[in-house]
């Protein structure tokens, strides 16, 4: 419970600071994207804020089987697939995938060891999903 704290006492403390940062122009590289794979692109990124929600939530009520399950199918090493990123890889800057394949990774690290009972691990590899997605969303847009 205390690095579920933490994390969330983290995530507000960021939100706090980096809001004079949402207020200044915009210096994100733009990334073009053909309209409908954007679009998709838009919906996954969506999914994927969801399932970190979703995390959050099965692990606060000790549902650690759920969890891990929606970490690996939603944005885990298997789900890339269901979300059409194949497709998308190559029209992207080489960092921005480095970028999100380190976020598969981090989420299929932590189903797997929420899966085996190691919550110190687990809390670890979403510090490492939460920060793929803030590196990524602070450095590019797509719109």
């Amino acid at each position: 419970m205390k690095k579920y704290a933490r994390l969330i006492g983290g995530a507000v403390v960021a939100a706090v600071l980096n809001a004079p940062v949402a207020l200044a122009a915009d210096k994100r590289e733009f990334v073009k994207l053909p309209d409908e794979i954007r679009d998709g692109v838009i919906v996954n990124m969506r999914d994927h804020l969801q399932t970190l929600l979703d995390l959050l939530k099965h692990l606060s009520e000790g549902d650690f089987e759920m969890a891990a399950n929606a970490a690996e199918t939603r944005i885990g090493l298997s789900s890339p697939a269901s979300h059409s990123a194949n497709y998308m890889a190559p029209l992207i800057p080489e960092e921005m995938r480095t970028i999100g394949t380190r976020m598969h990774t981090a989420a299929s690290r932590f189903a797997e060891r929420t899966r085996r009972g190691d919550l110190d691990q687990a809390y670890d590899a979403l510090g490492v999903i939460t920060a793929a997605c803030t590196t990524c969303h602070y450095r590019y847009r797509i719109r």
